[in-house]
């Protein structure tokens, strides 16, 4: 039986590796590129993480350490960017085996888990209709012509990206908070995908499961902007389903200046740090994924297309004790990485109010290592720009988050006093100088 395992593994890393290289270098129209209209970070293995408003999955993964089994995944997108041509990543990232998926494809959503009739596709990779992907890799899949009914209208529009695991798959790689929600068939319930109605997916789930990453085929000189940051990225208290974090919020303004020639995603994880954990994974799982140093490779340099991006990082680091000029040493480093790249611009953010939030965050001394990076963030010249967050959240009298801005607008309640709801980050998306970001003519 290990001899049996090692081939598949072996077999399964070249299948994966090739989908990956030949998606990567299949040749694109001239004057045109692949550009990320879609990200989620992955963070870690199922169920570590920070979820909102998570149903009880006991009934679609009753075994956490198994994964799915013989399940089907309806994922609800909403791109930021609309063509005709799409493609989509599955990665397996923080998988401990091979996870073969089959049966996939992509349409445009009606309500729920239904589709439009007449536009779910099946996607392939590297001409197969399946793909098995190795721990730790991830694969791109064929372009899909996605042509809509005519009259169509794309503005708000979400996309339904379905696919099946025989399985067990064992951990599965996600991104917790998604905010939006998606569909699940039941355990060992077999493949529903090819269906226009959801009737096979009665389970939702406010997560998003090995999809993180869809790109549009796109005019080469469009400009993709990553958001990179912690929960306050991710939405962590703003509306279920109403796609109104400041990512979304400044994506918008961006699409009223520039049209169609831009592009914003979302590389947010609820808890990440800049510095921390130092190695990933650590012997337990760590609720905020790798570190922003560890991950930007993956989650800005790996997306297609990427040209600028907005960092927003620092209070998770705060909270776990960090020094300011740790933090800062932290920045320019990961500054330092971007500035190798050559022609990409990013732009700081400084630090959201935490003073009386609840945890080690809302303590003055933690306010004061806050101020100190913020000023950093402000005046040290490290960034193209500076998106002064902090100036249109906090309560000039206090020193804490603007009251109109702490009710939680997921759930109801209190709010925490650390992540704005819809009020706050509609002021954050629209703090943002929008010219920095303007597309070549």
């Amino acid at each position: 039986m290990g001899r049996k395992r090692l081939i598949l593994a072996v077999l399964s890393l070249v299948v994966a590796a090739t989908s990956l290289i030949w998606a990567q270098t299949a040749r694109t129209p001239a004057g045109q590129k692949w550009a990320a209209t879609w990200a989620a970070s992955v963070h870690g293995p199922y169920p570590s993480g920070n979820p909102s408003a998570q149903p009880d999955m006991m009934f679609t993964f009753p075994v956490p350490a198994e994964g799915a089994v013989d399940q089907s995944f309806r994922l609800i997108i909403r791109p930021d960017l609309w063509g005709s041509r799409f493609r989509i990543r599955l990665s397996n990232m923080f998988g401990a085996q091979p996870i073969a998926f089959d049966a996939v494809f992509i349409g445009l959503q009606s309500t729920g888990g239904n589709i439009v009739k007449r536009t779910n596709r099946p996607v392939s990779f590297g001409g197969r209709p399946g793909v098995t992907i190795a721990p730790g890799a991830s694969a791109y899949s064929d372009g899909v012509e996605l042509k809509l009914p005519s009259g169509a209208l794309t503005e708000g529009r979400k996309l339904a990206v379905s696919f099946h695991v025989t399985g067990p798959t064992g951990p599965m790689t996600w991104h917790a908070k998604a905010l939006q929600s998606s569909y699940l068939s039941g355990h060992r319930s077999g493949t529903h995908t090819s269906a226009e109605d959801d009737a096979g997916f009665p389970f939702t789930t406010t997560s998003w499961y090995f999809l993180d990453a869809v790109d549009v085929l796109a005019p080469a000189r469009t400009v993709v902007v990553a958001a990179f940051g912690d929960s306050i990225t991710d939405g962590t208290l703003s509306t279920l389903n109403g796609d109104d974090r400041w990512p979304d919020v400044f994506s918008r303004r961006l699409h009223a200046a520039y049209g169609n020639r831009v592009s914003v995603v979302n590389a947010g994880i609820g808890g990440n740090r800049i510095l921390t954990p130092e190695r990933y994974p650590p012997p337990q799982p760590f609720a905020g994924g790798p570190s922003a140093l560890q991950r930007l490779d993956r989650d800005v340099f790996g997306l297609s297309g990427v040209s600028a991006m907005v960092l927003l990082e620092g209070i998770n680091d705060i909270s776990a004790g960090a020094s300011a000029d740790a933090i800062i040493a932290g920045m320019k480093e990961l500054v330092s990485r971007v500035r190798e790249k050559g022609g990409m611009k990013i732009v700081g953010g400084t630090i959201t109010p935490s003073l009386t939030a609840n945890g080690n965050s809302g303590t003055p001394d933690a306010n004061q290592r806050r101020q100190a990076v913020n000023a950093f963030i402000r005046t040290g010249g490290l960034f193209d720009a500076v998106a002064d967050f902090d100036a249109v959240t906090a309560d000039l009298a206090t020193g804490a988050l603007r009251e109109a801005f702490v009710p939680n607008s997921t759930v109801g309640g209190a709010g925490d006093r650390l992540h704005p709801n819809r009020a706050g980050y509609q002021a954050m998306g629209s703090a943002i100088d929008l010219k920095i970001f303007a597309p070549l003519p």
